[in-house]
């Protein structure tokens, strides 16, 4: 009965939350624009790292604003959370299909282990691999006209669930920093070598042998996939490096695949090694577009402080300058200096941590003001702890900075994750642009864009800045065992309740303000066309048992103004 209570109370609490925001603004002369998405003139085929919405609806959310018709593999084949995909029907649906599409990004993880976390207990046989291997090999043979672009992940360093305890995870974790610096090293110091010693003293024979065998066994993997895409079986192939450190196993696996590259001349065309892991299809889609294109994007970097460039976030195994260039190229595109008017777009790259937060108002102004200048800006905005109050977005609001110039916005997850994302969707709206022959092209490809933007907004800032905190701490409150997991499903529908109530409140407090009604222009052919975001429709649910990521759709209300 206790329980009950708290549960009404929460609800209550939220419930007036909503209603204090109920009231949206007053429209004011602006013609209604058609929630028309442009026409798909090109299909293309995804299968996905996993099932939650950054690796598959993320793609096809982005894809509209280019024409392209994104498609999924059927919802009941793929994983759900520590449930694997049905690997066997997963090939043979994509090998039925397949046919039917321009191109196909193809999982790896997904097509051999099921999903990413599947993949991370490594499960599967080298009998398994081949048979993947030989999959694609006949994959291409069967249907050479459409191109396959494939990509698989590195296993990150942190242990597998199940492998060993808190303790010897933390040892493990320690053993695969030092290992991995003493890699660099041409002479490794006596002290260095003696604590590697007593490290691998100190971790069970069994457990330290499962953990190398990640590694080695995937740099052989590696090998043999980079053998594909030298045959032309494969169009292009990514291998990304999930959650990892600058000195790690894993960054020791990157430079032995990297040298491996240089040895068979394979050029980043053809194989290409990234950081990330979820943003990775959404990348291929945008490089794919670009080439089709011959559109080689130049790209201007701008930092909101002189220490950023060098900076090392979490769960990062590069610095935040190097992650950028390195998807630039990933993309097609070239780097170039900040100043410089020839530009396709400024990617502003902003990380605050606690200590910076004072220094975060003269960034919020020099984008603000770059707005202001026309400047086509995307807006990478990261944070040390995933925390709002480390980020710009709240401050551009709060100035009225019109947040709908910006051509692309992304603060989730991983430094990887939100460049990789931001410079794809700034990529695939400029491609939009330059295809646009008339008006009503424009408009369509702006309520992809908007869409998508607004999406950003309210998912990477709103939501995973503020909002799943909150939620968390009111399971929690309310009695709900494990509640920043969602492990048990009868918290399903209360944690269900309270993101539904949050995403409302958030949603009704964004559209407003100034900077959501801010008119934005889009060029098009016979003159600017002023567009205005009136309002937001949106939705949200938990894609699985967890509070982590969420499953939102946004269908924004958009005016044609004088």
């Amino acid at each position: 009965m206790k329980n009950v209570r708290r549960i009404l109370t929460v609800f209550s609490v939220v419930l007036l939350c909503i209603a204090l925001y109920l009231t949206t603004p007053e429209d004011d002369n602006g013609v209604p624009v058609p929630p028309v998405f442009p026409a798909a003139d090109r299909r293309v085929l995804l299968v996905p790292l996993d099932s939650r919405p950054p690796c598959g609806r993320f793609v096809q959310d982005a894809a509209r604003i280019v024409g392209v018709e994104v498609v999924l593999p059927p919802t009941e084949l793929l994983d759900e959370y520590y449930r694997p995909g049905d690997v066997a029907a997963l090939r043979a649906w994509t090998a039925a299909h397949i046919g039917e599409f321009d191109a196909a990004i193809l999982s790896v993880d997904q097509l051999l282990h099921g999903g990413l976390l599947a993949s991370r207990q490594a499960k599967k046989t080298k009998s398994d691999e081949e048979s993947l291997l030989r999959f694609l090999r006949e994959l291409h043979t069967a249907n050479p006209q459409v191109p396959l672009y494939a990509f698989s992940i590195l296993p990150r360093m942190t242990p597998p669930d199940g492998l060993c305890d808190w303790e010897e995870q933390k040892r493990l974790m320690s053993y695969s920093r030092l290992f991995g610096r003493i890699s660099r090293q041409t002479r490794p110091s006596d002290e260095d070598l003696a604590v590697l010693k007593t490290l691998r003293a100190s971790i069970p024979l069994e457990i330290l042998t499962r953990y190398e065998a990640l590694f080695t066994g995937y740099a052989d993997f590696g090998k043999r996939l980079i053998r594909l895409a030298e045959d032309g079986t494969l169009c292009r192939l990514v291998i990304g490096q999930d959650d990892s450190e600058p000195d790690s196993i894993p960054n020791l696996i990157l430079r032995q695949l990297s040298e491996t590259l240089t040895k068979k001349k394979l050029g980043e065309d053809r194989v290409f090694l990234a950081q990330g892991a979820d943003e990775l299809a959404l990348s291929i889609l945008a490089a794919d577009e670009a080439a089709r294109d011959g559109f080689a994007p130049r790209v201007a970097l701008q930092y909101n402080d002189a220490s950023t460039p060098a900076r090392i976030l979490p769960y990062m195994g590069a610095a935040i300058e190097e992650t950028a260039r390195e998807k630039i190229r990933f993309v097609g595109g070239v780097t170039c200096d900040e100043s410089s008017e020839s530009s396709d777009f400024l990617l502003y790259l902003s990380a605050n941590d606690k200590t910076m937060q004072g220094t975060r108002k003269k960034a919020a102004l020099e984008i603000g003001a770059l707005l202001a200048s026309d400047r086509n800006v995307a807006l990478a905005d990261l944070s040390e702890h995933l925390s709002a109050d480390e980020t710009l977005l709240p401050l551009l609001i709060e100035d009225g900075a019109p947040i709908h110039a910006l051509i692309a916005y992304a603060g989730w997850n991983t430094a990887s994750n939100s460049i990789g994302a931001v410079l794809a969707h700034a990529v695939l709206l400029q491609i939009a642009e330059r295809r646009a022959k008339s008006e009503d092209d424009v408009l369509r490809l702006a309520v992809a864009h908007l869409s998508f933007l607004d999406g950003r907004f309210l998912e990477d800032n709103f939501y995973l800045k503020n909002g799943v905190n909150h939620i968390n701490d009111s399971l929690e409150k309310c009695g709900a065992q494990n509640g920043r997991g969602l492990e048990y499903n009868y918290n399903y529908t209360l944690a269900s309740m309270l993101l539904e109530s949050a995403i409302e409140h958030y949603r009704t407090k964004l559209v407003r303000t100034d900077a959501f009604r801010a008119p934005v222009t889009f060029d098009a052919p016979g003159g600017p066309l002023r567009l205005r975001v009136a309002d937001l429709s949106v939705t949200a649910r938990y894609p699985w048992t967890r509070t982590f990521e969420i499953d939102l759709r946004t269908q924004p209300r958009i005016e044609k103004l004088p």
